[in-house]
């Protein structure tokens, strides 16, 4: 029975702060308005911060509504996820750490039961006791669903950069009409391989190359699986109708190349990058000379 009971007070609590956030959604948007997580979000005008806050009001009355004040899954969080990420992407970009996010959320509980206690100044201890109960466990929710799209959030931010990066660090150069050519420095993992045949294989179409130098003078070691790497992408340039040339091959690694007994010979290899666009500029010289029909003698 005494089970029952706590659950029935429970549930008049949660309707209670439901029906409390939505006689003070206007009070609770202007006070939120100049907190951190608002006003350093929403710089355009308050307005825009106020209506952002009213949007976060009406879903915690949502969730109220529904009891599920400890689930961070509740429906009533669905229409302002979008909004909280918005939030949570621009603080994180600001260089806060998800626990800083996370005390900026924590901030916003004071107001509201501030006009909590007011409104409720005249109603049993007990009764109040539970309505601020109730809050600083649908508040606590809030603040959990924030810290899982701020970390969703950093997460997708730093495969961005990690992508950007990866891109920035594997640049395709136009060297000459119909020759390109990408430098690579560093370690050539799988992911970077497939940035690295991505980029050429796109600089080929669009630069209508016919042949493609890859360069790894700036490659420390090569192994099986940078070879294994170095193949692929030189079997899709052929696909695409390009011939290519590795060149940066050192004696050090011509040795590792060997002694790992890797088969190159179907690879036009070159030992520097100059060496290789010598290599690509005499076989387009060559393509580009008269041929002499079959039969007839050149004079």
């Amino acid at each position: 029975m005494q089970v029952s009971e706590q659950e029935t007070a429970s549930r008049q609590a949660a309707q209670q702060l439901e029906a409390f956030l939505g006689r003070r959604q206007e009070q609770i948007a202007q006070q939120w308005a100049d907190a951190a997580l608002f006003r350093t979000v929403f710089t355009a005008s308050r307005d825009e911060a106020v209506d952002a806050a009213k949007a976060v009001v009406d879903a915690l009355a949502a969730v109220a509504a529904s009891g599920r004040l400890e689930d961070i899954t509740a429906p009533g969080f669905t229409p302002v996820r979008e909004q909280l990420a918005r939030m949570a992407a621009s603080r994180t970009r600001a260089g806060f750490a998800p626990a800083r996010i996370a005390d900026e959320v924590a901030d916003l509980r004071e107001p509201v039961t501030g006009l909590l206690r007011g409104e409720q100044a005249d109603l049993s201890d007990a009764c109040l006791q539970e309505s601020l109960l109730s809050l600083t466990v649908l508040m606590g929710t809030l603040r959990l669903v924030v810290m899982e799209t701020a970390l969703s959030t950093g997460e997708e931010l730093i495969a961005r950069q990690r992508q950007q990066l990866l891109e920035v660090a594997t640049p395709v150069i136009n060297l000459w009409e119909g020759i390109v050519a990408v430098p690579l420095i560093g370690t050539l993992d799988s992911a970077r391989s497939q940035v690295v045949m991505e980029s050429l294989l796109e600089a080929i179409v669009s630069e209508r190359a016919r042949y493609a130098i890859l360069d790894i003078t700036g490659v420390p070691t090569v192994d099986s699986l940078v070879a294994q790497h170095l193949m692929k992408t030189v079997a899709a340039a052929r696909l695409m109708g390009a011939e290519c040339i590795v060149s940066g091959i050192r004696p050090a690694i011509a040795q590792t190349i060997v002694h790992l007994g890797i088969d190159l010979g179907t690879i036009v290899t070159r030992t520097s990058l100059a060496d290789a666009l010598a290599y690509a500029l005499g076989r387009q010289a060559g393509d580009a000379a008269p041929r002499t029909p079959v039969g007839v003698t050149r004079r």
